[in-house]
């Protein structure tokens, strides 16, 4: 903490009153949730305008998805230079991710999912999604094995979301390395251009941080540079997208600033919002709390139960929202 109250969070200072959002907390000091205008701000990303949407509309000759128009995709990074390619007659394709911390995903992983499908269907465009196994055996208590396992599990989650079949690949990071050597030799790229006063300051990594957190945001970059995937792109420099929850923009801000230096393009973003936790808005569903969140493996009764205690939390929160307004 520094001495006029303010909290050092990476490259970011929030007062001690703001929201929390990196890739491994998210928490709002507000029960009203995230504001996400100022996360807007904070982070330097575009707010999804009307203008915008009109534009998409315009070059898909189609409605947009009710989650762009609804708001819960909000923020993006470059998405006018998207569009541009694909009144080109260009193409560029989709990344995105999944750190399987549980065995089954809940219905906050699945936005950006959904809307991923809803991009490549009306697009037609290549996808990749990464398992990021290796991530959560260095962030949680969690065995090399059982990380493994949960990416195995998640990705049947999301296989059946119904992407096509012909145009995604879904890896693992502990398998795929080993079997392209491609993906390292971009990874090795990342690293030299990446000091780590800089991986340091973007992430609000500590002295006494492992050092297979400091090494791991060029795993999670590697994937933007389409020569990581030989099979599928060849020796092409093709643009990325990405859509993803805010909370993991910090990794591809490092990898904008990367990318021109390796001869890429910057990958454009699309961020979307947090489903809040069942207990309240001042934090998002996890993976790593069962009673936050309503799993794609839960029982019907087990979603009743979990229903019937968020009306119990509405109840009570609500009267204090109009003693607020009244006073």
């Amino acid at each position: 903490m520094s001495s006029n109250g303010e909290i050092e969070i990476g490259d970011l200072k929030i007062d001690n009153e703001d929201d929390v959002v990196n890739p491994w907390s998210v928490t709002s000091a507000s029960q009203e949730g995230v504001d996400y205008d100022k996360l807007i701000k904070r982070f330097g990303s575009s707010k999804i305008d009307s203008e915008l949407i009109q534009r998409w509309e315009k070059v898909t000759g189609k409605p947009v998805h009710h989650l762009l128009r609804r708001g819960l995709f909000f923020s993006h990074r470059d998405v006018h230079t998207i569009l541009n390619l694909v009144e080109q007659g260009k193409s560029f394709y989709l990344y995105t991710g999944r750190g399987p911390s549980s065995g089954s995903m809940h219905i906050g992983h699945l936005i950006p999912f959904i809307f991923t499908k809803w991009i490549q269907d009306i697009f037609n465009v290549p996808l990749v999604i990464q398992m990021t196994d290796d991530e959560k055996f260095l962030w949680k208590d969690l065995t090399v094995e059982e990380t493994t396992r949960l990416a195995l599990e998640n990705a049947k989650d999301i296989i059946a979301l119904g992407f096509d079949v012909e145009k995604t690949f879904i890896f693992s990071d502990y398998t795929y390395m080993g079997q392209n050597s491609e993906f390292y030799r971009n990874i090795s790229r990342i690293q030299k251009c990446v000091t780590f006063n800089q991986v340091k300051g973007i992430f609000g990594f500590g002295d006494s941080d492992v050092i297979g957190k400091i090494a791991f945001p060029a795993i999670q970059a590697a994937p933007c540079l389409s020569t990581s995937f030989p099979d599928i792109f060849g020796t092409a420099k093709v643009p990325c997208l990405i859509p993803c929850a805010i909370d993991q923009d910090p990794y591809f801000r490092m990898t904008r600033d990367v990318a021109p230096r390796l001869g890429f393009s910057k990958p454009a973003l699309l961020h979307s919002t947090f489903i809040p936790a069942l207990q309240g808005a001042n934090t998002k569903m996890s993976a790593s709390d069962t009673h936050t969140a309503i799993f794609l493996t839960d029982t019907p009764k087990q979603i009743k139960n979990k229903v019937e205690c968020l009306d119990k939390n509405l109840q009570s929160f609500f009267p204090v929202r109009r003693l607020k307004q009244n006073a």
